[in-house]
């Protein structure tokens, strides 16, 4: 499971909120669980906390529906805008490639703010 000669894919929805440092900490991470034998399933999501430092921010694992969870740190000193936002990412080991995406709820939250703001935009126009 998660064999890491396979190809990793990013989705784009990934690449538009997460930066390309956190995402390349991502699939370190990703990596190093796979040789400590941490990984039981195969799919993983992460979910960022709100809190970081200057230097550091902090995410959680979760497998097995949540059954599995292990809290992580990462250097990372770039832009923090995008945590507290309740992104959570997964990642799923397919036959030939390991996949990197946003997750279902965040895509439908996202498809709720944009009616909400479609119908705001439309009340103005009245």
């Amino acid at each position: 499971m998660y064999e890491m000669t396979k190809k990793h894919r990013t989705g784009d929805d990934v690449k538009e909120r997460v930066p390309q440092a956190v995402i390349n900490g991502l699939w370190d991470r990703l990596k190093a669980m796979r040789q400590e034998k941490l990984l039981i399933d195969s799919t993983m999501a992460v979910m960022f906390s709100d809190d970081y430092e200057d230097h550091k921010i902090f995410f959680m694992t979760l497998q097995k529906e949540g059954a599995f969870a292990n809290e992580y740190d990462m250097a990372y000193d770039g832009p923090k805008d995008f945590l507290g936002k309740g992104t959570i990412v997964i990642f799923k080991d397919r036959p030939k490639t390991i996949t990197m995406s946003i997750s279902d709820a965040n895509k439908a939250a996202d498809a709720a703010d944009q009616t909400n703001e479609d119908t705001d935009t439309t009340d103005d126009a009245k």
